[in-house]
């Protein structure tokens, strides 16, 4: 016999997990930026492998919780699109710091903290707009968090392109010149994966409003 919780769903599980999910992007970001101020010597992946193999198991549950669910709150087809780009975020972090630790220290001159703070600020922003999904019907807070997302991508956008300039106007060598644009455009995919995630919860208000 299937249980009545089974066939109309368990209403926080997917919240539950969402914003888990959420909470990974930004423990990404803040690992990444332990790393980038470790020694050379010293840096690893260990802690944004294993932020990535935690967020990879609640994307999973998701995939398995929606299989045993037949009823959900929110749409199926919302919950994957959103379980699916919360979890590129941590993903596209973690090239980002692989990419840093195969320079070899050619980029200890170069000052990542204006990246980071951005990154640090989108995922947070990330997380609180997540969590306004188990609150319900808060459009306006939500659409105040999502413009938020939006001039943070913009703002970076400008960073990017200053940044390609000096690259451009051969301020460094070849390799570090193909090294930085390497990772300026793994950060840029950061701030994207950020938007999209904001975009997907506006959308998801705006039907429900």
């Amino acid at each position: 016999m299937i249980s009545l919780q089974k066939l109309f769903g368990k209403n926080d599980i997917f919240y539950d997990l969402l914003e888990a999910s959420a909470a990974e992007a930004l423990h990404s970001v803040q690992a990444l930026g332990k790393l980038l101020a470790q020694p050379v010597a010293t840096q690893n992946l260990d802690e944004l492998i294993l932020t990535r193999r935690k967020d990879k198991k609640i994307t999973e549950q998701i995939n398995e919780e929606l299989c045993r669910t037949f009823v959900t709150e929110l749409e199926r087809e919302d919950i994957e699109a959103l379980s699916n780009v919360l979890y590129k975020i941590p993903k596209t972090v973690e090239k980002i710091a692989e990419r840093v630790i195969i320079t070899g220290g050619r980029l200890q001159d170069v000052d990542f903290s204006r990246h980071l703070q951005m990154m640090e600020e989108a995922t947070t922003t990330v997380l609180n707009i997540v969590k306004e999904l188990r609150k319900k019907l808060h459009l306006e807070r939500v659409k105040d968090m999502n413009a938020k997302l939006q001039h943070i991508e913009g703002e970076a956008d400008k960073l990017m392109m200053g940044l390609l300039k000096e690259l451009y106007a051969g301020q460094r060598d070849p390799i570090q010149t193909i090294m930085l644009k390497d990772l300026y455009e793994l950060m840029e995919k950061v701030y994207d994966r950020c938007r999209d995630a904001g975009n997907v919860v506006s959308h998801i208000v705006l039907k429900y409003s």
